[in-house]
């Protein structure tokens, strides 16, 4: 017996939670976007509205019925008095209202203009009618999609490194690094989140490139924890060379991870980007633009595959030698490769601008001789100093007085063998 009254009073407490439980729903609005706030109700006349964020009245709107012999044969005819106030100008800022003829139908809908971060939070429409009253309850979500993501090549950092930037996201999104083909090395990017005074997000990741691997994708993934979609943008950059009157084939691929996509090529001459041509996937068409047109070609046929490169025919070093730009995209992701094409002259020569200067190596060696010639002098001036010695030098008095008498010894010498021969001659 206890027990079957314990199990009714349980199910009877279950039948009065529900009853008594207000319906929610979760409204997803975007920053500076209106947000709107279902509600409603069953019509019964003589309808008071009130919406509050966390139990603070912030709309009020009331209506009264009047006595109106032709109320039924205009129904869109409204002719009720009503008044709405706005309670809270701190809070919504008089930003919020209801449609007026739509209330007599059941509907209280709160419409908020462009709305903030500071929006967010936990409303709830209270209707008074002649008949009774009803709540439902609307949690707003406000936040700042991804509209855009930068990637490029930075060396202001003293070395070279990929840069991945997004500007006014809301909530902080989450930043992934990749690359195509995978490497074993481990990525260790640096990523900054900066918040400006209306609470968005400006985010820049950066990743230095892999040292010895210079043909590899670069990605960057960046996804926000609302589970919306998650952008994506990879970079390739490269050089190479190609010879005046030649044809040259520029590679474009694109990774793996996107479908379907849309191809641009674009050329850049050291001023504004020119565009080259546009292919579209769904018709399979290109588009090339003067006067490009007679230069360029797209195989087609190999762009669903993945594969953009573009043909240049008869390139012209003054005309053609440049940086080549060429971008896959698709919703919410881009790949994007950059190639800068030097043409040198006819039959492989090289323009006077591209030639390698060899004046500096010529310099080199006549610096390096001067050098070496200065060295010698200073040799020769410092060995001579060495070997000259002062005239009061004792050595030098005793070698001259050597010298005297050896000389004056001779003398006497030849005097007495001269002598000797006139006696003998006598």
């Amino acid at each position: 017996m206890s027990a079957t009254l314990t199990c009714a009073c349980f199910l009877l407490w279950i039948s009065f939670a529900t009853q008594d439980k207000t319906p929610e729903v979760t409204v997803t609005c975007s920053v500076s976007e209106d947000c709107v706030l279902p509600c409603s109700f069953p019509p019964a006349g003589e309808e008071t509205v009130e919406w509050f964020r966390q139990d603070v009245v912030v709309y009020k709107f009331e209506r009264e019925d009047e006595d109106d012999e032709d109320e039924d044969e205009d129904d869109d005819d409204d002719s009720k008095s009503s008044s709405e106030e706005h309670l809270d100008h701190q809070q919504l800022g008089g930003r919020a209202s209801v449609f007026p003829h739509l209330i007599s139908r059941g509907n209280a809908t709160l419409i908020l203009r462009r709305s903030g971060l500071k929006d967010r939070g936990t409303y709830r429409c209270h209707v008074r009618t002649a008949s009774g009253e009803h709540n439902a309850k609307v949690i707003l979500k406000v936040e700042a999609p991804i509209r855009g993501l930068a990637l490029e090549l930075s060396r202001l950092s003293g070395y070279e490194e990929m840069k991945c930037t997004v500007r006014n996201v809301f909530p902080a999104p989450r930043v992934t690094w990749a690359t195509e083909p995978p490497t074993f090395e481990d990525l260790r990017p640096v990523t900054r989140m900066l918040a400006d005074k209306q609470g968005l997000y400006m985010v820049d990741s950066r990743l230095r490139l892999l040292k010895g691997q210079s043909d590899l994708v670069y990605i960057c993934k960046v996804a926000t924890p609302y589970g919306g979609p998650a952008w994506t943008a990879s970079l390739r950059e490269r050089e190479i060379r190609g010879t005046q009157g030649r044809d040259l084939t520029i590679p474009c691929s694109a990774p793996s991870y996107l479908n379907h996509p849309s191809l641009e090529w674009s050329f850049s001459g050291g001023e504004d980007p020119s565009h080259i041509l546009t292919y579209d996937s769904r018709s399979g068409r290109s588009i090339s633009t003067a006067p490009w047109d007679s230069h360029v070609e797209l195989d087609g046929f190999r762009v669903p595959f993945g594969d953009g490169s573009l043909r240049l025919m008869d390139p012209r070093h003054s005309e053609h030698t440049g940086s080549y730009t060429c971008r896959f995209s698709v919703p919410y992701g881009a790949h994007t490769e950059r190639t800068d094409v030097t043409i040198d002259g006819p039959d492989g020569e090289r323009s006077v601008a591209d030639e390698p200067s060899h004046w500096w190596i010529f310099g080199l060696v006549i610096a390096g001789l001067i050098l070496a010639l200065s060295v010698m002098l200073a040799c020769l001036k410092l060995k001579g100093a060495r070997g000259r010695k002062p005239r009061d030098d004792p050595e030098e008095v005793t070698e001259l007085h050597v010298v005297k008498d050896s000389t004056g010894d001779r003398h006497l010498n030849e005097r007495t063998a001269f002598n000797g021969q006139s006696g003998l001659q006598t």
